[in-house]
């Protein structure tokens, strides 16, 4: 057999194994398949390469570019999948699992896209929240922004998911900005390593954007500074050995954690056997113990399940348990595979002993169990394992422990403070689920154990068809955990993007913050063009451009003929002296909406021109009413643009509504498509 050299790319380079390389095995035959490592390295060339020409290619692009090239990238990949999918078998994953993986890499890729896309701006720099006001008359402001950090992510990854633990790092990543070095585990590193090569050949990526090492990492940890960041996901004991590096200690070097989590599952009270939800509840757990058996960090550890319906539900999981087929992932008919190694076998057994010394066995025998397609004793396969204790209370390991396989352990709850006090004693999870169909179940658990956990996965028979699972973390939402889990976050859409880059505050004058964010802000510098701006295209309207419009006298008839037409004869616009008992309210006054028709008719240019379509209104306020015989004028100004194709791009416009006082009546933001 040809044993594959898994290569490095380092600094522009493909560097094979060399000094300190170690073999890897396969998961389903033991032998072995692969080679990797390199003690001789430049990891300083590395960082130097990922921080000189990765992170300056990277920061000359806006975020849409960068989300667009994520996109490009989530395509090529897609296309060259079936090579992954082949590969990853000798992993033990099954062709299913490879979908959890693969695709769902490949997935979280384009989500990351899209939302660079929908949520940040055509440009350089991301606003964080509103302007701040800081002095009475306006001409000081405050405004938080967020830049890529100027150094290297370096992401050092765990054996379960070779391709998707890669992606949901990466894309956030590059999205900000920044540059990253990618080190797998070395059991699936090969996965991992092919991956790369794909993005690579792709051409899309610009240089230094992405390195890998296959094996160790040597001293690079040693020589990292205050603009970088590592993220890790992996065992706790290992988490607290890189976090407490000196160099990162010294240079406050963020570190974002995913490590063990003893994650648990509560069935509701009321989700007794013969409902639906009893039936999703062991489904769940089924299919969490089994899924790339059971080598998930959010894989249920804990079945957590009312006292008068365990026996109940060890009979059904036991039962659908029974029916799982195992083997090799190659084979159609396999539904758990192998685990990564029989390192890894031998580490799960031990786990599981001592968890048995706390809880029965009641499913699943090591010493006993059929293996399709593969010998049992060289490779690396387990049976599911269903452990029961009787005394949740009092045991400790059931808690603390993690068999990083597929091993669980049920126990009883008399009540569901009982049940949320359980939860809470694994000391922090990435998810904890509750599956039950009475909203009050779900809001005392959310409650009292919402802070022990990043994620909470609700699920009944509402829900049940369109759910994507306990262990499926998603690219929107936040994925980590408090306490054991590592503190960390990962994912949760733009806010995954935001660990990677700076939070500044910035004071100044409203020019400068428009400058600095590319979106004007109310008090700065209004351009006057020529023409009325409906009649100008994207690309000839400026941040800024403003247009004024006359005033626009508002009648009792106006008011009396709105009311009859669209059928809005609420008090306040026809009775006065029902208005003048309202505090808000001088007497009768105009709609609200009224006066967005009056402003429309104020700044619209009636003839086809540029624009469009109108797509939206943001943020509207009404400061002041006005009563027959006030007049209305509008400011319409250009408050950000952002191209959306090579024929439209959107540009929000700035509406402030005035009377004849001066004395804003409402403000607004309007989205209009207006042609390239």
């Amino acid at each position: 057999m040809t044993i594959q050299q898994i290569s490095s790319f380092a600094a522009g380079e493909w560097i094979a194994p060399g000094a300190g390389a170690r073999n890897i095995a396969s998961a389903i035959t033991g032998d072995v398949i692969a080679s990797a490592g390199n003690n001789d390295l430049d990891v300083q060339g590395m960082l130097d390469y990922a921080r000189n020409v990765g992170g300056p290619a990277l920061r000359k692009m806006t975020f849409h570019e960068r989300a667009k090239m994520l996109k490009a990238v989530a395509a090529y990949l897609g296309k060259h999948k079936q090579a992954m999918y082949d590969l990853s078998f000798e992993t033990g994953a099954t062709q299913n699992d490879h979908l959890i993986d693969i695709d769902g890499g490949i997935g979280t890729m384009f989500v990351f896209a899209s939302k660079g896309r929908r949520e940040m701006p055509d440009g350089h720099v991301y606003l964080d929240g509103d302007v701040e006001q800081l002095s009475r008359n306006g001409t000081f402001l405050g405004q938080h922004i967020c830049t890529p950090l100027q150094g290297v992510a370096v992401h050092i990854n765990a054996f379960n998911f070779p391709v998707w633990g890669m992606l949901e790092k990466v894309a956030p990543t590059l999205l900000a900005g920044v540059p990253c070095i990618v080190k797998p585990a070395t059991n699936s590193c090969y996965v991992t390593e092919l991956c790369v090569r794909l993005m690579l050949e792709s051409g899309l990526l610009p240089a230094g954007a992405i390195q890998l090492v296959s094996g160790g990492l040597g001293d690079m940890l040693d020589r990292l500074g205050m603009q970088d960041v590592v993220s890790f996901t992996g065992s706790a004991q290992t988490a607290m050995k890189l976090r407490s590096n000196p160099v990162i200690l010294e240079n406050s070097v963020r570190f974002v954690a995913e490590q063990d989590s003893l994650n648990g599952s509560i069935l509701g009270p009321d989700a007794q056997p013969g409902t639906p939800e009893f039936d999703l509840f062991v489904k769940e757990v089924q299919r969490e113990m089994t899924t790339k058996a059971g080598q998930k960090c959010t894989a249920i550890r804990r079945i957590i399940a009312p006292e008068n319906t365990v026996q109940a539900v060890i009979e059904a999981l036991s039962a659908r348990l029974a029916k799982t087929v195992i083997g090799d992932p190659r084979l159609e008919t396999t539904r758990m595979g192998a685990l990564v190694s029989n390192g890894q076998k031998r580490d799960v057994l031990e786990k599981a002993a001592i968890i048995g010394q706390e809880a029965e066995r009641v499913f699943g025998d090591p010493d006993a169990f059929d293996v399709e397609g593969a010998d049992a004793e060289k490779g690396a396969f387990l049976p599911p394992m269903l452990f029961h204790c009787a005394n949740p209370d009092s045991a400790e390991r059931v808690h603390d422990t993690e068999a990083f396989g597929p091993v669980s352990t049920i126990m009883g709850y008399r009540d569901v403070d009982h049940a949320i006090e359980l939860a809470n004693k694994g000391l922090g999870s990435l998810v904890a689920s509750v599956i039950t169909h009475d909203p009050a179940v779900a809001r005392q658990v959310a409650l009292g154990s919402g802070a022990y956990h990043g994620r909470l996965y609700f699920n009944n028979r509402d829900s049940m068809k369109e759910s994507t699972g306990h262990g499926s973390p998603l690219p929107h939402m936040v994925h980590g955990g408090p306490g054991r889990a590592g503190g960390g976050e990962e994912l949760g859409g733009v806010r995954g993007v935001t660990h990677y880059m700076q939070r500044t505050a910035i004071q100044g004058s409203p020019d400068i913050l428009s400058a600095i964010g590319e979106k004007w802000v109310p008090g700065a510098t209004e351009i006057k063009a020529d023409a009325h701006p409906f009649t100008r295209r994207y690309g000839e309207l400026a941040i800024g451009e403003t247009m004024h419009t006359a005033a626009r006298t508002v009648t009792l008839d106006d008011i009396e003929h709105f009311a009859n037409f669209t059928g809005d004869t609420f008090y306040a616009h026809m009775d006065d002296a029902a208005a003048e008992r309202n505090p808000f309210f001088p007497g009768r006054v105009a709609h609200g909406y009224l006066l967005l028709s009056f402003a429309a008719g104020l700044f619209v240019e009636p003839n086809e021109g540029p624009v469009l379509a109108n797509t939206g209104l943001d943020n509207l306020r009404f400061m002041k009413p006005v009563s027959a015989g006030d007049s209305i004028k509008v400011r319409l100004s250009v408050k950000k643009k952002t191209q959306r194709n090579d024929e439209y791009g959107e540009v929000r416009w700035h509406v402030t509504l005035t009377n004849q006082d001066d004395e804003l009546v409402a403000e607004y933001e309007l989205l209009t498509m207006n042609a390239y």
